[in-house]
């Protein structure tokens, strides 16, 4: 693509997202995301906007057209977080002729790039009359996102920044995890009869597992959910009947599977597959935020369209295609959800989020910067303004 970037003005002052990230990068962020979210909120001032950061450690910009008030025509949410995975891995950039190509280091690609180019197109739109932007930036994400169960932002379309390959991912599995308990009594082994072996009972728990989900239907984006066991603990003595058995279970659901719905469903379905004198118990994992459940946005909807589109125009496939890992933007759903965002979560060679090579590719951040801001203009901007098209 030719021409100049549509996120650049004649401002000598205008925001660059590669300046932005040269510098984002090196600030570790998986300790305490003070030091980021200080310098996110620097640049957000820097550039006239005011900016907040509430009780749950969100930071918040808002852009709105005049005549928006409190209830606008249109409401599109940016969505990233600037917490990272530990061990922090110091930045490095790499040069081809002089010309910069590629940031590595921690956070690199999940999620300071995508943060750089949803502020890219965040800086550049000029909200029509009745519309608002808003920018809700969470500090834990690869926690427990207290700060996104926090959000209260009412929008009509979200669109969050995570690692995607610049495809318009439109639904992700949810994650949960529970402990199966499985309770008898115990006895000497000598006299087994005598007690009830928890352990023993553990043959049809897994039974059930194995055929929970048979005759669900596939969900038409995300296929079908998984239930594994991971891990089993049970028995005290070599010698002794045992009273208890634990069996942890990880759950990757499909619509519309909610995870107390889950948690009845497959303690009922043990309880029927185990003796009637083995106690059965089934508890989600304790958590302070609701689990990552799982989305789904139809692929043909505005939101999509003008946003694969506009990606497409940007040097991008347009692919549109779930998002393979859980995302804040289960907390957003059912209303209208995007992940988006330059990097990946692997390549060819393995592993590039959460790992020791992490990076994310120049030429992706701007194309990426490039497709945002296209799109926001022609979700909610000024009609007539300039777009992609013309760069």
């Amino acid at each position: 693509m030719s021409g100049p970037d549509v996120y650049r003005t004649d401002d000598a002052d205008a925001f660059d997202p590669i300046d932005f990230l040269e510098q984002a990068v090196p600030i570790a962020s998986n300790e305490t995301v003070e030091p980021m979210r200080e310098f996110l909120v620097e640049t957000l001032a820097e550039h006239g906007v005011d900016v907040r950061v509430d009780d749950a450690g969100n930071t918040i910009a808002r852009k709105a057209g005049a005549d928006a008030g409190e209830d606008p025509a249109t409401h599109l949410v940016f969505n990233t977080h600037i917490d990272t995975v530990s061990p922090h891995v110091p930045s490095e950039i790499q040069q081809v002729d002089g010309r910069l190509v590629r940031i590595s280091g921690r956070g690199s690609c999940d999620a300071k790039g995508p943060l750089a180019a949803i502020l890219a197109a965040f800086f550049a739109v000029d909200p029509a009359p009745d519309s608002r932007v808003t920018l809700a930036v969470t500090p834990d994400e690869e926690a427990v996102s207290t700060g996104a169960a926090a959000l209260d932002l009412d929008a009509d379309l979200y669109v969050v920044g995570e690692p995607t390959g610049l495809d318009v991912c439109t639904a992700a599995k949810g994650r949960f995890q529970g402990t199966l308990t499985l309770s008898g009594t115990a006895a000497h082994a000598a006299e087994p009869d005598s007690g009830v072996n928890a352990v023993a009972a553990l043959e049809g728990a897994l039974a059930a597992v194995r055929t929970f989900d048979e005759g669900r239907e596939a969900h038409p984006q995300l296929g079908r959910a998984t239930l594994t066991p991971t891990t089993v603990t049970g028995g005290a003595a070599t010698n002794q009947v045992p009273a208890a058995c634990e069996l942890v279970l990880d759950r990757r659901s499909v619509p519309p599977e909610t995870a107390e719905g889950f948690r009845r469903e497959l303690e009922a379905a043990v309880r029927a597959a185990v003796p009637d004198p083995v106690g059965v118990d089934f508890a989600l994992t304790d958590r302070p935020t609701p689990f990552l459940e799982a989305f789904s946005t139809e692929p043909d909807h505005e939101l999509v369209r003008t946003l694969a589109a506009a990606a497409e125009r940007a040097g991008g496939s347009g692919d549109v295609r779930p998002f393979t890992a859980a995302t804040e933007a289960s907390y957003f759903a059912p209303a209208p959800v995007v992940v988006f965002g330059p990097g990946v979560l692997a390549d060819d060679q393995g592993a590039v989020a959460h790992a020791e090579r992490e990076y994310v590719d120049v030429a992706d951040v701007r194309q990426a910067a490039r497709a945002l801001t296209d799109a926001t203009r022609r979700l909610v901007g000024v009609a007539g303004a300039d777009s992609a098209d013309s760069a």
